[in-house]
């Protein structure tokens, strides 16, 4: 039953709320869906999430590479043999990690279904729900301090605010989450690139000094300036975490070698997929960093996939995947601050996007 044929379509799905930070503001999660079809009709799914600011990768590019390319270097292959298959996808094209990371998942999610298992349990994991922080979008205090109430209510236990828009007001609205929330609530920050070196020394400081329990920084620094994000990494107490500056395995040794951060955020169309990602838990694991697994704004097939290596791997600090939760009529269960994972053998999700497609 070798693989007969690749397909892609681009989905734009609204979400029910912008989604708000430094660097953008998104009101829909674009993506290319693939479907990896076997000869036998089996199917796995995977995509590529439209990120111009994190990834660079357009819809446009990630389908031609994904239509062309790729699929020219898989169709025929045996979908048991997945390493010798991903061998081929990853040698197929430099970079377009999105892509890879779409077929990837794709090629994961049939080969778990042949089997007629999970995709965690295909992975080696038993877990059937992954724990979950919820994102607050940056905003004012008093919305700010609102969605945060309502995440608590809902059951999270795990809040990540944006930061970096406004480092001046940033304290301030911070130091009323905590205090409309309370201490038992986890509080983390992302700056999504929005600080300077020595502004975010000195912001982070202030947050140490009045003693809010921050769990640890995202990416307080410009992606591609590791000096800048190893100076805060030396002089702040808080936990300094790595998103856009590691993108495959050689960001990471560079972070690692460089000490530039203390914790990495794992993210699939970052990497270029499962297989890259555990290369990464691995390396990370080996020197002591921390581990997240991060989502895009993507839909449920991303998010589903993210959730499915957690699941079987584990992080050392609650997971970012609350990416699905964004969407109108979100297809995965979140409960009580935790994604209750499908049943169904592979990812346990379809594309399912008809209504919301184009």
């Amino acid at each position: 039953m070798p693989i007969a044929e690749i397909s892609t379509r681009i989905a734009r799905i609204p979400l029910h709320t912008p989604f708000v930070t430094a660097l953008r503001t998104a009101s829909h999660v674009e993506s290319v869906a693939v479907t990896v079809t076997d000869d036998d009709g089996n199917t796995g799914v995977g995509e590529a999430p439209q990120v111009w600011r994190v990834t660079g990768e357009s819809l446009a590019g990630a389908r031609s590479c994904v239509d062309g390319p790729l699929r020219d270097a898989l169709l025929g292959g045996d979908p048991d043999d997945l390493n010798a298959l991903l061998d081929r996808l990853h040698a197929a094209v430099v970079g377009n990690h999105g892509a890879k990371a779409a077929v990837d998942v794709a090629l994961h999610d049939l080969a778990a279904k042949r089997l007629g298992v999970s995709l965690t349990r295909y992975l080696g994991g038993s877990a059937t729900t992954v724990p979950t922080d919820v994102t607050l979008s940056a905003a004012g205090t008093d919305a700010l301090v609102a969605a945060a109430a309502q995440r608590v209510a809902e059951g999270f236990t795990v809040l990540k605010i944006k930061v970096g828009a406004d480092p001046a007001g940033d304290i301030a609205r911070i130091k009323a989450v905590r205090a409309a929330v309370g201490d038992e609530i986890g509080l983390r920050l992302d700056a999504n690139q929005g600080w300077n070196a020595k502004e975010a020394v000195r912001i982070i400081g202030r947050f140490e000094d009045a003693g809010l329990g921050i769990e640890f920084v995202e990416q307080p620094t410009p992606a591609h300036d590791l000096d800048a994000l190893a100076y805060v990494t030396s002089r702040t107490i808080t936990p300094i975490m790595a998103d856009e500056s590691v993108h495959g395995v050689r960001d990471l040794v560079e972070v690692i070698e460089r000490r530039a951060a203390d914790m990495v955020n794992v993210k699939l169309a970052k990497c270029g997929g499962i297989r890259a990602a555990r290369t990464l838990f691995g390396l990370a694991r080996a020197h002591d960093m921390g581990t997240i697994v991060g989502s895009m704004m993507e839909s449920h097939i991303g998010v589903a996939a993210a959730a499915s290596l957690v699941a079987a791997f584990g992080t050392t600090a609650v997971s970012d995947l609350d990416a699905a939760w964004w969407l109108t009529a979100p297809p995965l269960t979140y409960a009580e601050g935790r994604i209750v994972l499908p049943s169904g053998p592979g990812l346990g999700v379809t594309v399912d996007i008809e209504s919301r497609s184009g």
